[in-house]
């Protein structure tokens, strides 16, 4: 069974602006997925859908062959959602916070303080779980919010800018709770990001989108194909250094060797593959040409 399947799914608002434009695509259970595009690109809306939030103007979509639409209480029940500024309760500790919302999931109290506390020690926060939220930085709020929607042990993880406010040592906490929830617990994570190069460390597969028309969705190999499947080989000779395009590693030795039969000197070889941000403003340009 898929974690996520779209299939043309498409979002108008009343307004008639077109917030998401037939989109299609699927992910495996514990796939860690970078749903990337810039602000107002769809990725808000789209989340919503899946999570029964709004219902699709056309198409349709499922998790955990669930309709979002007709079953969002199901939905909720699998899923946990971690927006950018998220909403507690300033007059409570993280402690209580935690407790207050397994016990809405129907979490009972003894799990409740148990999970809580594991939750609180994975995620740095151990030391103030007795402190009220209103002296809680905007990182540490951040930590609990992903703690909170972790209370009541989710199947699908949906969030939005995980790392937004986070300091460098905190980034790698959460980092590492979310490989760990989508490797050894196979919880499938849902990621809204606008940074590309953040996605492309922690992602095993992106959909990119662009004004509501998804762009490509697949694994970075998959990605690279549609773009330039091969690398660019940066080659210093003396006081020069130039580029060269190939299909593979391979075909770097001769490159090399033609440059020293021709009497050159090589102090430097190195290659790469196209970025994850690379191909997504090639694909940009790509749809920009043919909308011209």
């Amino acid at each position: 069974m898929k974690a996520v399947i779209a299939d043309n799914l498409s979002k108008t608002y009343p307004s008639g602006k077109e917030a998401v434009k037939s989109i299609g695509f699927s992910l495996a259970q514990g796939e860690v997925f970078g749903f990337l595009g810039p602000n107002g690109s769809g990725k808000t809306t789209t989340v919503k859908l899946l999570n029964g939030t709004l219902s699709p103007t056309a198409g349709a979509c499922r998790v955990f062959d669930m309709d979002p639409s007709a079953a969002p209480e199901q939905i909720h029940a699998v899923s946990g959602v971690v927006t950018e500024h998220a909403q507690m309760y300033d007059t409570m500790t993280g402690l209580e916070n935690l407790a207050f919302y397994g016990a809405l999931f129907g979490v009972s109290a003894k799990e409740c303080k148990e999970r809580a506390l594991a939750l609180l020690s994975q995620l740095d926060l151990e030391a103030a779980k007795d402190r009220k939220l209103a002296a809680y930085s905007t990182g540490m709020r951040q930590r609990l919010s992903l703690a909170r929607a972790m209370m009541h042990r989710p199947k699908i993880l949906f969030l939005d800018e995980p790392t937004s406010g986070l300091d460098p040592e905190s980034v790698l906490s959460v980092n590492h709770m979310i490989k760990d929830l989508a490797k050894n617990q196979g919880v499938t994570i849902f990621l809204c990001t606008h940074q590309l190069r953040y996605a492309e460390e922690i992602c095993s597969s992106y959909g990119l989108i662009d004004e509501g028309v998804l762009l490509a969705a697949g694994n970075i190999e998959e990605l690279r194909s549609l773009v330039f499947s091969g690398m660019t080989v940066s080659i210093k000779t003396g006081e020069r250094e130039y580029e060269v395009s190939v299909q593979s590693e391979e075909e770097i030795p001769s490159v090399v060797k033609r440059i020293v039969d021709e009497g050159g000197s090589v102090y430097h070889v190195s290659a790469r593959r196209l970025s994850l941000e690379e191909i997504y403003f090639a694909l940009l340009e790509r749809r920009g040409s043919k909308n011209d």
